[in-house]
């Protein structure tokens, strides 16, 4: 394999052998294969969800115009980031993922803070993700049941709705494990055939389409801020959040044959594949707007529907509202699975309160029981707000990307710095790794800045993004246990040991223990 192309290749060593160098124990089943750790991300990307769930965003903040280029920039900005992240995912194949690259990636008096706060971003993102995927989910359920049922759409049905979709998607990862893989590979090709479906009714039913000079060219302003400029960057939320949630590949690693190169193919073609199935998507919305106010303003309050339904007509409209909820209902029901082994690795570590009881493992599905109702109460406590704030569903959004891309583009930056003492996996990105990382951590820090910014002008106590505070909030926490009590103990080797040991005496009793570290 040379340095000057992308490569990858065989490591030499089992699965289990290079995780057990990484310094951890083999406890999660591994039965996933390349296909299904793939189907993993790009369902929880799922352009049927992101792109759909935040098409009015997009309507209302540049319009037409923002949201056709707006995807076609930030995805492929996007795969640098993809790129960037599946290189270290070849190097380290763990479900640990993004804070234990940093912890291998920094300085090795400073490894643990960069890993401890890689890890806190890593989980408020994947939280954020799995409230906004199962809120915009409970959004089109509302919009159907109104349009079938009379099912009159109000926020505290909306939030109910909410409540118990999380509510099965928890049940389904917790007595489900085989039935949530089976329906992971079926995703992918309910995702493929639905886009296709979709956009095909819309491109030949319809009598009137609007011209390529609107799709590509009509700005719209409904922000209340005067600047077009600052208007267009805010559009690319609806075209970021779609794409985020590909470290899922990463987090499964644990589970998939010949992880380290599964794992990074994952997240790359994950992100690929959805670029050009979301730009499709969207063209086929945007090409079938028939009245752009009427549909923007729909009693629904989901404009997709009601572009379906005027467009196909009611019948075909609501079959195929029905075939975006079912995507999104499997992207929610994936995101809750990649969240909770975030949590179980990071307890397995000790840096959530109560880690003991988060990385406790079924001992007859052998998933992370506990973390998955964890995963599922903490992305309701984000949806909350949406009670009292109408840009609530934009802020969770702006949450989930300022979380995650933080957590992505740590171990890159660190990467980066570190040159050619890193040790490549048998997957890699030779002589563009370099160039590839800084592009990945200039675009991050961008939209870091921007999508904590005010959405919606003039900005009051209904309309204020609360995503910094959110941020914040995490942040100032993980800061202050950091300094209190972390600092002495995290990924400490000797925390480790005794970490070992004590799950040996909880096996040994009969216990359901989590897969524990080991001295490397």
């Amino acid at each position: 394999m040379t340095d000057d192309a992308i490569g990858s290749g065989q490591s030499g060593v089992s699965d289990e052998e290079r995780l057990a160098q990484l310094g951890y124990t083999q406890v999660l089943a591994r039965r996933m294969s390349a296909f299904s750790n793939y189907a993993v991300s790009f369902t929880i990307i799922s352009v049927l969800s992101g792109c759909l769930t935040l098409y009015a965003f997009g309507m209302n903040t540049g319009g037409p115009a923002v949201i056709t280029w707006g995807w076609v920039a930030v995805g492929l900005m996007t795969l640098f980031v993809g790129l960037s992240m599946a290189e270290i995912c070849s190097a380290y194949p763990t479900s640990a993922g993004l804070y234990f690259w940093a912890h291998r990636l920094a300085p090795p008096r400073t490894a643990a803070a960069w890993a401890w706060f890689t890890g806190w971003f890593n989980v408020l993102g994947q939280v954020a993700v799995t409230a906004g995927i199962d809120f915009g989910a409970a959004s089109f359920l509302g919009a159907y049941l109104n349009l079938q049922f009379g099912f009159e759409v109000t926020k505290g049905r909306t939030v109910l709705l909410f409540a118990a979709i999380l509510l099965l998607h928890g049940l389904l990862n917790t007595f489900g494990v085989k039935i949530v893989a089976l329906l992971n590979d079926i995703s992918v090709w309910w995702h493929v055939l639905g886009v296709g479906v979709i956009v095909g009714a819309l491109a030949f039913v319809p009598d009137h389409h609007q011209s390529a000079s609107f799709v590509f060219g009509k700005f719209v302003n409904n922000t209340g801020w005067g600047s077009g400029v600052y208007v267009v960057l805010l559009g690319l939320l609806m075209a970021q959040y779609t794409f985020t949630g590909y470290d899922a590949s990463a987090h499964m690693t644990e589970e998939t044959h010949d992880a380290s190169t599964a794992g990074p193919k994952g997240i790359v073609r994950s992100i690929w594949t959805s670029w050009i199935a979301g730009f499709v998507l969207l063209l086929g919305f945007t090409f079938a707007i028939q009245s752009y106010d009427r549909e923007l303003g729909s009693a629904t309050g989901a404009p997709p529907a009601q572009i379906l339904l005027d467009a196909l007509g009611a019948t075909a409209g609501k079959l195929l509202l029905l075939v975006v909820i079912g995507a999104q209902l499997f992207c929610g029901m994936a995101s809750v699975t990649a969240n909770s082994r975030m949590i179980y690795a990071f307890s397995r570590d000790g840096a959530l309160p109560y880690s003991r009881l988060w990385h406790t493992v079924s001992p007859r599905t052998r998933t992370p029981v506990a973390a998955v109702w964890l995963a599922a109460v903490g992305a309701l406590v984000l949806g909350l707000p949406y009670l009292i704030n109408v840009t609530a569903y934009a802020a969770v959004t702006s949450i989930a990307v300022i979380g995650l891309y933080i957590a992505y583009v740590i171990p890159t930056l660190l990467r980066v710095r570190k040159g050619d003492a890193f040790e490549r996996g048998p997957w890699h990105l030779g002589r563009w790794s370099t160039l590839i990382g800084w592009v990945s951590v200039v675009w991050v820090g961008v939209i870091t800045v921007l999508f904590m910014l005010p959405q919606v002008s003039p900005v009051t106590s209904e309309t204020f993004n609360y995503a910094p505070v959110a941020v914040l909030v995490v942040l100032g926490f993980a800061a202050a246990w950091w300094a209190a009590s972390a600092r002495h103990w995290f990924l400490n080797p000797s925390h480790a040991r005794t970490q070992a040991r004590e799950a040996a005496r909880a096996g040994s009793s009969g216990g359901a223990g989590g897969a524990q570290k080991v001295d490397p």
